[in-house]
């Protein structure tokens, strides 16, 4: 059976990064595509070019508002056959920086975008997955949910929450027949990587490289995705080292300080954007 061909499939975050060419991928694969984004502007122009590969539409969606997310969901299902098959919760935000210089609004925003709208994203569809015996949800966390980074503290906490509720979920939504995954990227080449250094251990690899590791996850399902593949090992044996270890590593990989020295210059746009990611961008 193909879980891939005439679908609907909706995915938040999406007009812009993973999101993008994860919607990419799967119209050339045959799915019926909707995407959700805070930013009007930009989500039009995607739904705009993505138009070319095939049958997708877009809606204004802030994952941190339950009411928004429920109406984007009630739209995706106008869109497909009255229910959704696949949802892929991809919004994300990273702000960066000493924890001790991040705002109240900068934590906020990371931790309801992260964490909250995951959440919120699969109690609001998993219902009809259940009722139907049938159905995916793919969250999109990080290789930072397993391997702790310095200058990252609030992200990190957000995704190793998003790994715990994923792999939780996953189990408890198995003897419905509703599968449950959660995909690990690591560091990737879109803005949130803005005005970093790239190092032994931040390559950013290209968002088409995690959209196709989605697209694989849905055809042979499976909880933990992590990409590359053995990084799941790498960070399962970074786990079980001590501090003096843990640091060690840090260290010969560049992950001690690439968050905490940056180019706040090159990355102030991003960094705006992510610091107060609540709500819906009007277009002007």
């Amino acid at each position: 059976m193909d879980n891939i061909r005439g679908k609907t499939i909706a995915i938040t975050g999406a007009a812009r990064g993973i999101g993008h060419a994860t919607a990419k991928a799967l119209l050339g694969r045959g799915a019926r595509v909707v995407i959700g984004d805070r930013d009007v502007a930009v989500l039009e122009s995607a739904v705009t070019e993505l138009g070319r590969y095939g049958q997708v539409t877009g809606y204004p969606l802030d994952v941190t508002d339950r009411e928004s997310f429920e109406v984007f969901l009630d739209k995706a299902r106008t869109d497909g056959a009255g229910h959704i098959d696949v949802l892929i919760n991809n919004a994300g935000v990273m702000p960066i920086g000493p924890f001790l210089e991040q705002s109240e609004q900068s934590i906020r925003s990371s931790i309801e975008v992260n964490f909250y709208g995951v959440l919120a994203g699969c109690q609001l569809v998993l219902p009809e997955m259940v009722k139907r015996r049938r159905g995916h949800v793919i969250n999109i966390a990080s290789m930072s949910g397993m391997i702790p980074v310095p200058g990252q503290v609030v992200y990190v906490g957000a995704k190793f929450a998003v790994v715990g509720l994923s792999v939780a979920l996953a189990d408890e939504m198995a003897p419905h027949g509703v599968e449950v995954s959660v995909v690990m990227p690591p560091f990737t080449n879109t803005a949130l990587v803005s005005g970093t250094k790239e190092t032994a251990g931040t390559k950013p690899v290209e968002p088409e490289v995690i959209a196709a590791a989605i697209l694989k996850t849905l055809d042979k399902p499976k909880t933990q995705v992590s990409v590359p593949a053995p990084l799941r090992f790498t960070a399962a044996a970074a786990s079980m080292l001590g501090p003096r270890g843990r640091r060690w590593m840090n260290r010969k990989l560049g992950l001690d300080n690439v968050f905490l020295e940056f180019d706040q210059a090159a990355r102030k746009s991003y960094e705006d954007r992510a610091q107060a990611s609540l709500g819906v961008v009007e277009k002007n």
